[in-house]
């Protein structure tokens, strides 16, 4: 099973048709479909965990295609255990701290907040990026964001041979909408 995160419009232009002067001829919108892993154990577990930050399918869709994190001060994250999947922790120098070592990077809790929880690996979580960090990494393709009737649409242009392509993203939030154009972008710079 898979889940599917919106709709892309492709505008590849053709040879000839791009550049100075010269219109660009659009594609019908396709379908863009994520097959990983991840994805589709969370839809078939019907998780839907949208919101103002990204969904947790997402997040791991996102972790299993390659996105990297460095723990920072409000940062949001959840540990990857089924008895915390529920909970969302903040990185916060008075609870949460990110503390880096030569052999890898914990998650300390400090205080009395998380009393059971001493420190995780960063290996046991999974990064909820916000708006602003995804939009962040997405970088010079992000063109911009647009409500809809149904959701958000994430409009990007993305580096396809000597040109570019232009897609969308369409999601019920905002947050998901820049996820799934993140996550377009990381698959099509793999190699």
């Amino acid at each position: 099973m898979a889940q599917t995160y919106g709709t892309a419009r492709s505008g590849t232009p053709r040879r000839g048709e791009s550049g100075p002067g010269r219109p660009r001829r659009e594609s019908p919108p396709r379908r863009v479909t994520v097959t990983t892993a991840a994805v589709a154990r969370a839809a078939r577990a019907g998780l839907a965990d949208t919101g103002p930050m990204i969904s947790l399918e997402l997040a791991r869709a996102l972790q299993e295609a390659g996105l990297r994190w460095r723990p920072a001060p409000g940062d949001r994250f959840s540990i990857d255990q089924p008895e915390l999947a529920g909970d969302v922790f903040t990185i916060s120098e008075m609870t949460v701290e990110a503390r880096t070592y030569p052999t890898g990077t914990i998650l300390g809790f400090n205080g009395t907040t998380e009393w059971a929880l001493d420190s995780v690996t960063i290996d046991q979580t999974v990064w909820r990026p916000r708006e602003d960090q995804l939009r962040e990494l997405l970088g010079a393709t992000f063109r911009r964001l647009e409500r809809e009737p149904d959701g958000y649409r994430v409009l990007a242009t993305f580096p396809v041979g000597p040109g570019t392509e232009e897609v969308e993203h369409v999601a019920a939030e905002p947050a998901d909408a820049y996820g799934a154009a993140l996550l377009d972008l990381i698959g099509r710079s793999a190699p």
